[in-house]
C-alpha cells in the first residue's frame, strides 16, 4: 500500500505543473487494490478533484479585490447611462479577473440588480475561461425568478438549452419553487415539463418541494401529486388543511 502524498510527491517531482495542467479523464467501476499504480492514484486524484461540484467557480466564496469593487461601484453609478455603461464594460470590466468578474456578478445577483446581471451575465459568456455550469445558470434563473423577468428567463433557458446544460433534479426543484413562489406558475410549470423529461433518474424530495409551492395552484398541484405517486407509489402526499376543506365542500 502507498499514500497519495507520496503519489502527488513523485507526480510533482517528475514534472512540477503536471498536477495543474494535465487533465485526464475519470476513473469508472470498482477500483481493487492490485490495479492501483502509481499513474492510476494521480489520475483520480487531478480528475476526481477539478470535476468535483463543489470546486466549480460558482460555487466558491466570492470575495472582490479593489478592482472588482471600483467596477462595481461605476457600473451601478452609471446604469442609466448606456452609451457610457457599455464603454465602460468593454474597456474595464473585460479587463477583471475571473475572480472579480465572478465576484461582481454574485453581489449583482444578491442585491436583485437585474439589468447589470444580464450585463455582466453577457460579459461572462464571451470570456475565453467560460464554460457551461449548472450553477451559473441556476443562479441566473433564481434571480430572474424572485424578480419575475419571464423575458429575460426565457433568454437565458434558451442559452443553457442550446449549451446542453443538464440540471439535476435538486436544482429542478429549487428553480421551479422559485417560480411559484414568484407567482408565475406558467413558467414553473414548463420547467416542471423539463423536469420530467430529464435522464436524471427523479427523486422525491424535490416533488415535495414543488408540491408545497403549489398549495395556491390546486389543479396544477393535482397534476403534479399524480405524477408523484404514479413514480413513487409507496410513498404519502400530505394535503394541507386548506385543501381538505376544499375537498369537502
Amino acid at each position: 500500500m502507498f499514500r497519495v502524498s507520496s503519489v502527488l510527491r513523485r507526480v510533482s517531482a517528475a514534472n512540477p505543473k503536471s498536477l495543474h495542467l494535465q487533465i485526464f479523464p475519470p476513473l469508472h467501476g470498482r477500483i481493487e487494490p492490485r490495479d492501483i499504480t502509481v499513474d492510476s492514484a494521480a489520475r483520480w486524484f487531478v480528475s476526481g478533484s477539478s470535476s468535483s461540484p463543489s470546486l466549480s467557480i460558482w460555487r466558491r466564496k466570492k470575495e472582490m479585490s479593489k478592482e472588482g469593487l471600483f467596477a462595481a461601484k461605476e457600473l451601478k453609478r452609471l446604469r442609466l447611462d448606456s452609451l457610457r455603461l457599455d464603454r465602460f464594460i468593454r474597456f474595464n470590466v473585460s479587463r477583471l479577473l475571473k475572480s472579480d468578474l465572478v465576484a461582481v456578478l454574485a453581489e449583482f445577483q444578491r442585491q436583485d440588480q437585474v439589468f447589470l446581471c444580464m450585463k455582466l451575465y453577457d460579459v461572462v459568456r464571451k470570456e475565453i475561461w467560460y464554460r457551461p455550469d449548472m450553477f451559473f445558470y441556476r443562479d441566473m434563473l433564481m434571480v430572474l425568478a424572485r424578480n419575475r423577468k419571464v423575458d429575460e428567463a426565457r433568454r437565458v433557458w434558451g442559452d443553457l438549452k442550446r449549451e446542453e446544460v443538464l440540471f439535476d433534479q435538486h436544482t429542478f426543484g429549487d428553480i421551479i419553487r422559485a417560480f411559484l413562489d414568484s407567482g408565475l406558475p406558467v413558467e414553473a410549470m414548463q420547467i416542471y415539463e423539463e423536469m420530467r423529461a430529464s435522464p436524471d433518474p427523479p427523486l422525491s424530495l424535490p416533488f415535495r418541494v414543488i408540491l408545497k409551492g403549489l398549495i395556491s395552484y390546486p389543479e396544477l398541484r393535482e397534476k403534479v401529486k399524480e405524477d408523484f405517486l404514479e413514480l413513487f407509489p409507496g410513498m404519502f402526499v400530505y394535503d394541507p388543511p386548506e385543501d381538505l376543506s376544499e375537498e369537502d365542500q
